[in-house]
């Protein structure tokens, strides 16, 4: 038989996916895949409900429906003094990863470099891979995850079409501060490149820190492209509601990908994303809140355990050091070891690098219920006790 394609073939089945698959066949609590558990407001999902009943129910624009649009330009407003066309300047999408893929399409020609920050989330490479960008990985390493701006500056060049950017980090939990970002958009500047900004945790951010979008500083409203994801914001992934925005002449493009990749996205679950986005400021910082004190919680657990905690300024996820717990093997062994074993499910975090090296870490992700981080420390206590 013909081959299929060999680029989207050669990738393996997503490690979330995997790791998940085994949870189950395990009974592990599974604080591998980073679906949140007792967040969902129940408000919003009475809406999504009130929508479908009430209708309509057909093809919506591509675009996504008004009130979304005018939500989203809201919502940037209200948070980030951007000021927005949500007619010209906003783009709904069936989650931010159909929105990486729209941008990502839209914009790259067949040899055109892109920048990518390792760890990087597993979709960014096959995508870019598959339009036929050539990826220039620049590493952050644990602990400390941070920036090294010689070798973000090489990763540069005449060929550099854009950079894929992704605050707060996942899996580093890494939030990029203003003077990261001011030389960040210095090289943009300097290479006429765009930024494809995937800020979809941009309100899972903790200890007093601030999510800045890039899109917000000097020169860089007409370079990138912001996209966010009201699973995340709403602790509903499975809807896939996200959005692009974007200058107009930026988003046409992404909007002809969009149209020929799921076209449109379910009407009554824009309508209560638009409900959402308009909810107070009460709702946000609780969100933010409840999070901090189940990251801490778990971190405090891991600790106990033995492991040695990373810190982390945003986002779903703790990584951790499990060497000093005496494990032999390196940290794919070691996440389906403690999956089979002690029934709790990690992702190791050399998966989010092209080489293995980095493999003495296990990403745990800490939106879960404050029964199951507890009944998870006391599994792995038991275990290594």
């Amino acid at each position: 038989m013909k081959p299929a394609n060999s680029i989207l073939s050669s990738f393996g089945t997503t490690i979330f996916e995997t790791m998940s698959r085994l949870a189950q066949a395990h009974g592990a609590i599974n604080l591998g895949q980073g679906f949140p558990e007792g967040l969902e407001p129940a408000d919003v999902v009475a809406k999504a409900a009130e929508a479908t009943l009430s209708g309509p129910n057909q093809y919506p624009s591509m675009m996504g429906v008004p009130d979304l649009r005018r939500a989203i330009a809201a919502h940037d407003r209200r948070f980030y003094g951007l000021d927005l066309d949500p007619m010209a300047e906003v783009m709904v999408t069936s989650g931010a990863t159909e929105a990486l893929a729209a941008c990502l399409f839209g914009l790259i020609e067949p040899g055109d470099e892109v920048v990518l920050i390792e760890p990087l989330y597993d979709s960014y490479l096959p995508i870019i891979l598959r339009a036929g960008g050539i990826p220039k990985l620049v590493r952050l390493a644990p602990p400390h995850w941070e920036l090294p701006r010689d070798a973000l500056a090489a990763a540069f060049s005449e060929r550099t079409k854009l950079i894929v950017l992704n605050s707060p980090m996942n899996p580093a939990g890494k939030v990029w501060d203003a003077d990261e970002l001011a030389f960040l958009a210095g090289l943009l500047e300097r290479f006429d490149a765009y930024a494809v900004c995937d800020e979809v945790y941009e309100h899972l951010v903790y200890d007093h820190r601030r999510h800045i979008p890039l899109i917000t500083l000097p020169g860089m409203r007409g370079r990138c492209l912001k996209i966010g994801s009201a699973g995340k914001i709403f602790s509903l992934t499975g809807w896939k509601v996200g959005w692009v925005i974007a200058a107009p002449a930026l988003l046409q493009p992404v909007a002809k990908a969009h149209q020929y990749l799921t076209f449109t996205t379910p009407p009554n679950l824009q309508t209560a994303v638009a409900h959402g986005l308009g909810k107070d400021d009460a709702y946000y910082a609780g969100l933010t809140a409840m999070l901090a004190a189940r990251r801490d919680r778990l971190a405090a657990g891991l600790e106990r355990v033995g492991f040695r905690v990373l810190d982390t300024g945003g986002s779903y996820f703790i990584s951790a050091d499990f060497r000093p717990l005496g494990f032999p093997g390196g940290d794919e062994d070691f996440c389906r070891h403690i999956t089979e074993k002690a029934g709790v499910a990690a992702i190791p975090v050399s998966a989010f690098y092209q080489g293995r090296d980095v493999a003495h870490f296990a990403r745990f992700c800490f939106a879960k219920t404050e029964a199951a981080i507890d009944e998870a420390v006391m599994r792995l206590a038991r275990h290594f006790g």
